[in-house]
């Protein structure tokens, strides 16, 4: 019992810098994967996330819900439909993807995190004016090779973000939980990549970091070798050869985005290990894969 006492001492310490570097530092988490489906990871990250705002730091949580929308999508019997991994969102679709992401897992994260001894707060874009949105206009190839816009229906891209009720729920000890749903000019509801949500918030609150939980332990070589630190031009030269592509390639195009639009830097992480969150915050050795100016 003392050895363990010892080595929790031991950590604590080793914590201390850290918790002082991000003291009074917003981190925006992108939440999804197999953390945000398995109950052991989904219990940690709600801990995770009220012992951040707890010692000083913090958080907000921007998470998605693609396989909670397809489930409900196959009960109702409707199609899930893709188009170069964007879900094409006609109007029935779109009133789906609202009651699932705004209602039935925002509410859960919300709940998780209350009981673990937080204050969340949840949100879509609709709530405050917090997502301004446009129709995406998005290009892909036809069959003869030549580009041609394709109609992906309630699909939106992020135009604003309103930063200041974000930052009145930080100063008033909440924590906000928003879903990616944004709302246009015109009041036309749009369903967002959440990943996208996650860059523009973190850029316009000028965020310590942006960490985006994905399934993989972050950016792999071509030998499938961890790469734990990038720059920008490393980032574009991985690119070009082919060493980063598919999923990956939108992830690290919002980090960067959020990085030249003033977060500080960004982080990729193995949302498959439990406390991902302070291993790569509050410890020597981090985790995944870091993106830097």
């Amino acid at each position: 019992m003392a050895h363990d006492a010892h080595d929790t001492a031991k950590i604590l310490v080793e914590a201390l810098p850290y918790i002082q570097r991000y003291a009074g530092k917003t981190i925006v988490v992108k939440y999804g994967g197999n953390a945000m489906t398995e109950e052991k990871l989904q219990l940690g990250f709600a801990r995770d996330i009220v012992l951040l705002k707890q010692i000083g730091i913090n958080p907000v949580v921007v998470h998605g819900g693609g396989p909670q929308i397809g489930e409900m999508l196959n009960r109702l019997g409707k199609e899930s439909r893709f188009i170069e991994g964007m879900r094409v969102t006609d109007a029935e679709t779109m009133d789906v993807v609202e009651m699932v992401l705004g209602g039935l897992v925002n509410k859960q994260i919300v709940n998780m995190i209350n009981q673990a001894g937080g204050r969340a707060v949840g949100l879509t874009g609709k709530d405050g004016h917090t997502i301004i949105a446009e129709k995406m206009a998005m290009k892909t190839k036809n069959v003869q090779g030549e580009l041609e816009e394709v109609d992906l229906g309630h699909v939106g891209e992020v135009t604003k973000i309103n930063s200041r009720f974000l930052r009145l729920l930080d100063e008033d000890r909440f924590i906000p939980v928003v879903a990616p749903i944004g709302v246009g000019l015109d009041g036309t509801t749009y369903n967002i990549n959440a990943d996208l949500v996650a860059g523009k918030i973190a850029e316009v609150l000028g965020a310590e970091r942006l960490l985006l939980l994905t399934n993989i332990p972050g950016v792999l070589d071509k030998q499938g070798k961890l790469l734990t630190s990038l720059s920008q031009e490393d980032i574009r030269r991985l690119m070009d050869d082919g060493t980063i592509h598919g999923g990956m390639l939108p992830k690290l195009n919002c980090a960067i985005d959020a990085i030249r639009g003033g977060a500080n830097n960004a982080c990729i992480i193995d949302g498959r290990v439990e406390h991902a969150l302070l291993l790569e915050l509050l410890t020597d050795q981090g985790m995944g894969t870091i993106i830097t100016r």
